[in-house]
């Protein structure tokens, strides 16, 4: 696919009317729209909330999700299991009252993308948030940890099946801001178990996967699978992508693809930035890699650009500012060096 420096976005959105966050999407990532995620409208529309139905216990109570033991679980884990090993992904879809931006998306007339994007709360950030009743977290759970990563890759699945309907190139981010406590003493997760519940959710997705985190981490963890698209905050962590120089040239060479989160997505930031000032301070944290191999042209071909993360805790103004921002620093861009 030619990527280009073309753009897209994490997912959420400020707007609680999902028809004006489409709206928005619509208008600036005309190459690879993603669904807006849109936490403002409900709780539902949390990103471990969203991805929680059909999960055995699962109690949505509020604002908060939690996993209820006490239940008898054995008739749902038994109907879960059948269903994922008959790959029966419309037993767990993700409706209305949780994606309203995603149903407001497919019903859009407008699209002629190149791509369409998708995203799944990741199994190492769901599991660490969602508890049980006790508060310990569900991945800890000799039983229930097994079903996290289950779940969200027929969550994926179905997500992918119904974005196919706008374009057949597909791409799903799993989102793991977790990821950045990776290695301290809030994270007792093995490399090699980090590794599985990712594979785990990556092998229900067909098209072009990515990985998200918006923080430092050990990112050689997540290049050893087998994603094709890194996401990370360019804007605030470009240093933590520079400490594996080796690691990212071979992804690059095998064909991956670096997604720059170039833009701020807090007010203040995006007020003072502009595009040129954007465009020096991607090519700064390019420059690293430019430096240990990997030739500048390669960085512009295999890249996308997107928000340093969600836009939902801003203002609709300010979301919509960063979108513009993000489409006319991809333009300058591809006019110099495509």
């Amino acid at each position: 696919m030619d990527f280009g420096c073309r753009i897209t976005a994490i997912g959420s959105m400020p707007h609680t009317d999902p028809s004006k966050a489409c709206s928005e999407v619509s208008r600036y990532l005309k190459d690879i729209p993603a669904w807006p995620q849109l936490p403002g409208r409900s709780h539902l529309e949390n990103m471990c909330v969203q991805f929680s139905e059909g999960f055995p216990g699962a109690v949505v109570r509020g604002k908060s999700l939690y996993i209820d033991r006490a239940q008898d679980l054995a008739k749902p884990l038994e109907e879960f299991y059948t269903a994922y090993l008959e790959n029966d992904i419309d037993k767990y879809p993700i409706t209305k009252d949780y994606a309203a931006g995603l149903y407001s998306f497919l019903d859009l007339k407008n699209l002629a993308p190149i791509a369409v994007k998708g995203h799944v709360t990741g199994p190492i950030t769901w599991g660490l948030t969602v508890t049980d009743s006790e508060k310990r977290a569900i991945i800890y759970d000799d039983t229930l940890g097994d079903v996290v990563a289950k779940l969200l890759r027929l969550k994926a699945s179905w997500q992918e099946k119904e974005l196919s309907k706008i374009s057949k190139n597909t791409i799903i981010f799993v989102d793991e801001p977790y990821m950045a406590t990776f290695g301290s003493v809030s994270m007792n997760l093995s490399r090699e178990r980090v590794v599985n519940l990712l594979e785990g959710v990556f092998g229900g997705i067909s098209g072009l996967k990515g990985v998200h985190c918006c923080g430092n981490t050990d990112w050689s963890v997540l290049l050893e699978t087998s994603f094709d698209i890194l996401s990370f905050d360019a804007y605030n962590y470009a240093p933590s992508l520079s400490l594996y120089p080796a690691e990212i040239k071979g992804f690059l060479d095998k064909g991956g693809v670096v997604a720059w989160g170039i833009v701020p997505n807090d007010e203040p930031s995006i007020k003072k930035e502009t595009v040129a000032s954007l465009k020096d301070r991607l090519e700064a944290a390019m420059a690293p890699f430019t430096g240990n191999g990997v030739p500048f042209k390669q960085l512009i071909e295999q890249g996308l650009l997107t928000p340093s993360c969600g836009l939902a805790s801003i203002s609709e103004e300010a979301a919509g500012r960063a979108l513009e921002l993000l489409a006319e620093l991809s333009a300058n861009i591809r006019k110099r060096y495509i």
